[in-house]
């Protein structure tokens, strides 16, 4: 890791050229270079100066793509893990998928219910924890909090604040959820709730991040600047990826919310 690190101390100096024609000169690979990104230390400099040259471009000139850096995961991996960044990053997307799928429905169903979360004495618990759910009617659920009496009225107040739109009448021990009528105000409503539920993933995002690029920041006193550069133009291409699924599922949702 020690001698491909050395390879981009070449970088600062080699940036101040004004063609590539220049490239071709690069010293060789030091002896025992491993040479992650490219066939040898040459190649990964003049890949790295390429797409430097190619991002700032964007500046030059309004709607023009920009160029992907795309490192080698094994040639950074004593500074950060891109992999588990990536990972962290989709586990943001997967959430917000659940999300839709389990809270956001035209037509609600006791699965539904499961896991609203009750704050009870002893701690927060999933209805389907506290109650057995069952649906009566296709107007209906009913929640039988028989085995936890006492959280009843815990429960009724998850339930009518979950942002599903239900209004819950309690009868003992016997929790009554009807089923709204899919009106328009419904749609608009859940429709709404997807934007915010998109809003707080973004949020999430947001801090994996920012996390990530602190990360790097810390090596900058160790490794080049366009090391760092490099590496957080590949978090924030990440976090753009992230992003822009998670504006296709809110378009998706949306959609079928409102018919």
């Amino acid at each position: 890791m020690a001698m491909a690190l050395r390879c981009f101390r070449h970088l600062p100096s080699l940036l101040y050229r004004s063609s590539f024609t220049t490239i071709w000169g690069l010293p060789r690979a030091p002896a025992g270079c491993p040479a992650l990104l490219l066939d040898g230390c040459r190649q990964c400099v003049h890949q790295m100066l390429l797409t430097r040259e190619l991002a700032t471009k964007k500046a030059k000139g309004k709607g023009q793509s920009q160029a992907r850096v795309n490192i080698s995961a094994a040639l950074v991996e004593d500074i950060i893990n891109l992999e588990e960044t990536n990972e962290d990053m989709q586990a943001v997307v997967e959430a917000l998928k659940e999300d839709f799928s389990r809270n956001l429905s035209v037509r609600t169903s006791p699965g539904a219910l499961d896991h609203i979360i009750v704050m009870t004495k002893d701690g927060k618990f999933p209805l389907n924890q506290l109650g057995q759910i069952s649906q009566k009617s296709p107007q209906l659920i009913i929640v039988n909090m028989t085995n936890f009496p006492e959280s009843t009225a815990a429960a009724t107040k998850a339930i009518r604040e979950s942002g599903m739109n239900l209004n819950p009448e309690v009868d003992g021990t016997i929790i009554r959820v009807p089923i709204p009528k899919v009106t328009r105000e419904h749609r608009e409503s859940l429709a709404k709730l997807a934007k915010q539920s998109t809003n707080k993933s973004k949020e999430a995002l947001r801090k994996v991040r920012s996390k990530s690029i602190n990360q790097v920041k810390k090596f900058k006193n160790k490794v080049s600047e366009d090391t760092i550069w490099l590496l957080e133009k590949q978090i924030q291409q990440m976090a753009d990826s992230a992003a822009a699924e998670m504006d296709k599922l809110l378009a998706a949702k949306t959609k079928e919310l409102l018919g």
